[in-house]
C-alpha cells in the first residue's frame, strides 16, 4: 500500500518539500504515482526518506547510504509505527535505534547496549529485547490517521485511545498535538505536548512542535528554548535551525540568526548530495 501523500510526509517527518524532492531525485526512494500524478509513499518509503536525510546530514558517503537504505528496506515489515526509530552513523556502520534496541541497517543484526557511569569506571553490558506497541494502540493510531481529513474530533479520540493503550506511541502523541494546534486549541495542544514529553522523553520532534506552538502563541523566549532543546537531541533537525534563525532575526540578534541559517543551509545541501 502507498497511503501517504507529500503532505503526510511533511507532517510525519517534518521534512520540507524541497528535501523530499531532492531525496527522490537522488534515487534513495521511488514513490508510486497516485491521482493527478501525485506522489504516494509507503511506510517503507517514509523510513527510507528519514534514513537517507539523516545519514546525508551526517556526511555518510552516498554509496553507503544507498546500500544501507536498500538493506534497511529488506529488514522492515510492511507496516509499523514511526515512533522511536532513529538512524545514526557509528564508526563505519549505520545503526538503527528502535526504542531501546539498536541494530545494524546493513545486516539487521542486533547490537549490545552499554550502560554505566564512565566516571566511576562502572559499565554493564546487556542485550535488550525489542519492544513493540500493542496491537490495540496500533489499530487506534491507524484509525486516527484515516479519520484526520474527515472528522478531527473522531481522530483525536482515536489518538487518545491509542495513547491509553501505549502512552509512549510517539506518532500518536505528535499527531494529537498537531491536530489540536491546527484547530486553534492552543492551550490543549500545549498540554498535549507537555504530557507527551513526560511520557516519551526529550524527543526532538515533540520539542520542535512545541516550539512552533509557543511561537504561534507569541511566547518567543520559550519557543527558542524548545527549539534549542530539540537541537540538543537532534542537531541535524534542519527546520529547527531555520526557525531559530528567523526568530533571532526578529529579535535583532544577527550573529545567532546567521549561525543558525548557515547550519540550516549546510544540512539542506547535505541532503541534496
Amino acid at each position: 500500500m502507498h497511503p501517504y501523500g507529500v503532505r503526510d510526509v511533511e507532517k510525519l517527518l517534518r521534512l520540507p518539500r524541497s528535501t523530499i524532492r531532492s531525496l527522490i531525485e537522488a534515487g534513495f526512494v521511488s514513490p508510486a504515482r497516485g491521482p493527478r500524478n501525485s506522489w504516494r509513499f509507503s511506510f517503507q518509503d517514509l523510513i527510507v526518506l528519514r534514513t537517507a536525510e539523516a545519514l546525508a546530514a551526517a556526511n555518510v558517503p552516498r554509496r553507503r547510504i544507498t546500500r544501507s537504505v536498500r538493506e534497511l528496506r529488506r529488514h522492515l515489515p510492511d507496516s509499523m509505527p514511526l515512533s522511536g526509530l532513529a538512524i545514526s552513523a557509528v564508526g563505519n556502520r549505520v545503526v538503527v535505534r528502535e526504542g531501546a534496541s539498536r541494530w545494524q541497517a546493513e545486516s539487521g543484526q542486533y547490537l549490545l547496549a552499554f550502560e554505566g557511569d564512565p566516571a566511576s569506571d562502572s559499565l554493564e553490558v546487556f542485550e535488550r529485547t525489542k519492544t513493540k506497541p500493542s496491537r490495540d494502540a496500533l489499530e487506534w493510531f491507524e484509525k486516527g490517521l484515516a479519520l484526520e481529513e474527515e472528522d478531527i474530533e473522531a481522530a483525536l479520540d482515536a489518538y487518545r485511545q491509542a495513547l491509553e493503550a501505549d502512552p509512549e506511541l510517539l506518532d500518536a502523541q505528535l499527531n494529537r498535538g498537531r491536530l489540536l494546534h491546527e484547530a486553534g486549541r492552543l492551550a490543549e495542544a500545549e498540554e498535549a505536548y507537555t504530557d507527551a514529553i513526560t511520557a516519551c522523553g526529550a524527543e526532538p520532534l515533540l520539542l520542535f512542535n512545541l516550539g512552533v506552538l509557543l511561537e504561534d502563541m507569541g511566547r518567543t523566549p520559550e519557543a527558542i528554548q524548545s527549539y534549542c532543546a530539540a537541537l540538543d537531541s537532534d542537531p541535524s533537525l534542519a527546520d529547527g535551525h531555520y526557525n531559530l534563525a528567523l526568530l533571532y532575526e526578529t529579535l535583532k540578534q544577527p550573529k545567532e540568526a546567521i549561525r543558525h541559517m548557515a547550519q540550516y543551509r549546510r544540512l539542506v545541501r547535505g541532503g541534496k548530495s
